[in-house]
């Protein structure tokens, strides 16, 4: 034992010496730790801003009549029946119905005509291309307000469909023009390679884009969705257009406006109802958003 405490002991005193910390070694030190608080106290300020309105508003849908918008930051006790009572709120489930028909069946019918679109666009070599690009281009430019009457007209006066969600929902069936053109950006990336080995195989344009294309394009199909179901779940202005006139046909965008105003005086009915109209975005989004991301991020790669 004694040996090999004289043999650690030797082996120490062998080992070098640490180097010297010079004033450059310093200054990088320093510098580098500043700049590791900089750029962390940046994206904890942002993530704060966009943190504490949320929590400010759950904090107040749980507080009582007495309690809300005063002094008090914290719930004592936490008021969880304030959602019972906006679920009980006449009409209230009526506008989730409406509102999952409208985000969900708009989604699917947006998905289902925009790929084929966009695969023709992205794949296909055919006279007039790059004019119907264009077109599809100039259509993302065009704002909806512009052709807001007419579309009344043909769908209130010619279908009489007003009053009703029919007239968001249908349209939705012939393509959209900025998921066709994110799907075309995404589509350019699948390289030409694998659809001309499908064909080789003896698939035709239908069955390579079902069997080749599509487990491929999943993340840009995923964004696009998503992109879709939050426009639909959050959109005004359509429902106030076509069902205003209806309540049985409102969405949680329109009722909610409705619900304000008669809790105009219950701040803390009205944040649960906003904390309900919001929380199936949020969910949506944090288990989709690994796609999502991946679907953006790829559709500029090439053009």
């Amino acid at each position: 034992m004694a040996q090999a405490l004289d043999t650690r002991a030797t082996a120490s005193d062998a080992a070098p010496a640490p180097a010297p910390v010079t004033p450059a070694g310093r200054a990088a030190r320093r510098k580098a730790l500043l700049n590791w608080i900089a750029v962390h106290a940046l994206g904890v300020a942002a993530a704060l801003f966009f943190v504490l309105p949320f929590v400010f508003l759950v904090l107040t849908s749980l507080m009582s009549d007495q309690q809300a918008l005063t002094r008090d930051l914290w719930p004592h006790p936490f008021e969880w029946g304030n959602y019972k009572k906006v679920f009980d709120t006449p009409g209230f489930l009526t506008w989730w119905k409406n509102t999952l028909l409208y985000a969900g069946l708009g989604t699917v019918l947006t998905v289902v005509s925009s790929v084929p679109v966009a695969y023709a666009l992205a794949k296909f070599r055919f006279r007039g291309r790059h004019l119907s690009l264009m077109l599809v281009i100039s259509m993302m430019m065009l704002p909806p307000q512009v052709v807001v009457i007419p579309m009344y007209l043909f769908w209130a006066k010619q279908l009489d469909l007003s009053g009703t969600l029919w007239p968001l929902i249908v349209p939705m069936a012939f393509g959209d023009a900025f998921s066709i053109f994110l799907l075309r950006q995404f589509l350019l990336t699948i390289p030409d390679e694998y659809l001309d080995a499908a064909k080789v195989d003896g698939c035709g344009e239908l069955r390579t884009l079902l069997r080749v294309v599509l487990p491929m394009a999943k993340p840009g199909i995923a964004a696009v969705a998503l992109f879709q179901f939050f426009y639909a779940w959050n959109d005004y202005f359509g429902p106030q257009i076509y069902a205003s006139e209806n309540p049985a046909a409102w969405t949680l965008s329109y009722g909610l406006e409705s619900f304000k105003g008669a809790h105009h005086t219950d701040w803390n009915l009205t944040m649960a109802a906003t904390v309900l109209v919001m929380a199936p975005v949020i969910l949506v989004f944090f288990f989709a958003q690994k796609a999502f991301v991946e679907g953006v991020t790829l559709t500029g790669v090439k053009g």
